[in-house]
């Protein structure tokens, strides 16, 4: 039977160490600009919960919204503005952008001091991308090592694919192609395609780490097909419930790490 990996509990243990640090500050909060292009539900969804649980840890966001047809210097404008701007300590690019958007140049316009996802190639050491440190929380939390074992990136944004394979070849997985899904120990999905993983798909016993997310009328579901893998996969992170509680958590840790240093850079 399979074992749900528990995202709230571990970003609750996250956010209830950011309130009380800012709270102990009693002074000016974190800012964190978050910038949304297009009509993308799971987009939406996912800069709705950054924005509540902003309000809950004491971090102010400011959502930057563009319809889908605006141009790229419209961006990279807005761009220029908030690294300029010494108020904002985090910036945030909500992938991923249109077809039409060059979104490496995007990432790349960001001061990487400022680039909370921590995508930007030159982005410094103590900022770590919040999804790949969900990824590694959950490993963590099933004591799951890559020695031995094979895993599997299912993703859109090849940005984000890179840095999981990144992460997963750090903790010893070998990866393999999407075709060769079936020979996975750990699979790993950012797709946004509801109930795509069935368990005809998967080897017995899988990991699966459901990072997709859509909305279908009411419901909110994630790539994996939780009911039909319950006998077949060994850990899955749920939707909702999963790693969307988690990449929240670790994006306001980043974005009080960068807060923090901007304090100490002034005093």
């Amino acid at each position: 039977m399979v074992k749900l990996i528990d995202g709230k509990a571990i970003a609750e243990r996250i956010k209830d160490e950011i309130t009380q640090t800012i709270f102990e500050l009693n002074g000016p909060r974190p800012n964190l600009a978050i910038i949304l292009v297009g009509e993308r539900e799971d987009s939406k969804i996912y800069v709705a919960l950054k924005q509540k649980e902003g309000v809950k840890v004491g971090v102010d966001t400011h959502l930057y919204k563009f319809d889908e047809d605006a141009g790229e210097e419209e961006l990279l404008a807005t761009i220029k503005f908030l690294n300029q701007d010494s108020s904002i300590d985090g910036i945030l690019i909500q992938l991923p952008l249109p077809k039409k958007f060059n979104t490496n140049k995007i990432i790349e316009a960001i001061n990487p001091d400022k680039d909370v996802d921590g995508f930007h190639p030159q982005h410094p050491d103590y900022i770590i991308s919040p999804v790949l440190a969900s990824v590694g929380a959950c490993l963590d939390e099933i004591k799951m090592t890559g020695v031995g074992k094979t895993a599997c990136a299912l993703y859109n944004s090849d940005v984000f694919g890179q840095g999981v394979e990144e992460l997963l070849t750090e903790r010893g997985f070998k990866i393999c192609a999407r075709e060769d899904i079936t020979q996975a120990d750990l699979i790993v999905s950012a797709l946004g395609e509801p109930h795509k993983i069935k368990k005809e798909m998967v080897k017995d016993g899988v990991a699966i780490i459901d990072i997709g997310i859509t909305k279908v009328g009411e419901e909110v579901l994630g790539d994996a097909d939780f009911v039909d893998l319950q006998d077949k996969a060994s850990y899955i992170t749920p939707v909702p419930g999963g790693i969307g509680p988690m990449t929240v958590a670790f994006l306001f840790k980043n974005v009080l790490e960068i807060f923090r240093r901007n304090s100490d850079m002034r005093e």
